[in-house]
């Protein structure tokens, strides 16, 4: 037996005898490591001559050929060894409650503009959206809001300073109806849309922040009437507040983009000194949770459209309100300030998505 196949025969028997992961390591440091047995006589083959390599290096080769696999080998038996053991001594309780994790909420706003969206979708509405920064033109003019209308002061707008060589002033937008110009602007009726989102006054008290939520619907059609304005508006607020017995009161009113225009007031009764919306017994009354009208013959015409052709309807009221109404806040500012104590009381959980089979409210 050669020298190579006295020290293959010696490590196999080594690598068999071992019985532990670290045995294993040890014979491969010996065997292979860097003053390893098969390393040192690899080191030797620089110095012969090629005949002499040509003999010797093969054997030495496989030396360090199955001398690794042997230990791979054995390092597996040896590893399914060890799960085994380790699997037959464990035992796992499935019964046993998962660890507690942090879990975010669904911010009451987010949750209403879904049920809304819900709501007018099974009306026939789409959803549109428009740019947060406005200029004044959609934002005023096209709504035939005169340049001496309050609502263009700087007490209630945020403008941003003038541009050169511009003359349209920018401002961020104090309403979501220049949602409903584009929107006439750029498709021809009809048109049944509402226009939620983020909105900005120079405002702010329990009831009133600089930046609130609103959403406003518009129909553009042929021979649409008062009648369809005060329907949709009963359909949409019964089904919001999941109350049948919810009653409306149309008052006039003024509106620079709507004539004729109706301040909206629904019922609501005293339930353990808090207001309910419903009802009208109990002490209850009226309050007001929106505006609406038929939309100015001006506006319509602004976008291009023949007012003699095409009639509409409009409304708008705050998203923030309605979620006091229907969830119980009592501080508009309490929306915004980031309070998770808050949240994790009135937020919605990730899964309280609002259907139309299921309930807007589930």
């Amino acid at each position: 037996m050669t020298d190579t196949e006295a020290l293959h025969a010696a490590l196999l028997a080594r690598i068999d005898a071992a019985q532990s992961p670290e045995a294993i390591e040890a014979v491969r440091v010996e065997a292979l490591g860097k003053s390893g047995s098969v390393t040192a006589l690899l080191k030797t083959l620089g110095a012969l001559s090629p005949e002499e390599r040509q003999s010797v290096a093969p054997r030495i080769h496989a030396l360090r050929e199955g001398v690794t696999a042997a230990l791979a080998a054995k390092k597996d038996v040896l590893d399914r060894a060890a799960l085994d053991a380790r699997l037959a001594a464990e035992t796992l309780d499935m019964t046993l409650p998962a660890e507690p994790q942090p879990m975010g909420s669904i911010h009451p706003v987010s949750q209403v503009m879904d049920e809304l969206a819900e709501i007018f979708a099974d009306l026939g509405f789409a959803v549109a959206t428009g740019p947060e920064i406005e200029d004044d033109w959609h934002n005023f003019t096209a709504l035939n809001i005169p340049e001496t209308h309050p609502a263009r002061a700087m007490h209630d707008t945020f403008y941003f300073p003038d541009r050169a060589g511009d003359e349209r002033r920018w401002l961020l937008r104090t309403h979501t109806s220049p949602v409903q110009i584009r929107t006439m602007l750029n498709q021809k009726p009809p048109i049944r849309i509402i226009a939620p989102g983020r909105t900005y006054r120079s405002d702010s008290d329990a009831t009133h922040t600089p930046m609130f939520h609103q959403v406003e619907g518009l129909v553009i059609d042929k021979g649409i009437t008062l009648g369809h304005l005060k329907w949709t508006l009963e359909t949409f607020l019964r089904a919001f507040f999941e109350r049948d017995d919810v009653q409306l009161r149309l008052r006039p009113s003024y509106f620079p983009f709507t004539e004729p225009s109706a301040e909206v007031d629904v019922s609501y009764s005293l339930v353990n000194g808090k207001r309910v919306i419903g009802g009208g017994g109990n002490g209850g009354g009226f309050m007001e949770v929106l505006g609406s009208g038929m939309v100015h013959p001006k506006v319509i015409a602004a976008c291009g459209l023949d007012p003699d052709e095409w009639q509409g309807f409009a409304f708008g009221c705050g998203i923030d309100r309605l979620a006091m109404l229907k969830y119980g806040m009592d501080d508009l500012r309490a929306f915004f300030d980031g309070d998770l104590r808050w949240l994790k009381h009135y937020g919605f959980g990730v899964l309280d998505v609002p259907t139309l089979s299921g309930g807007v409210g589930a």
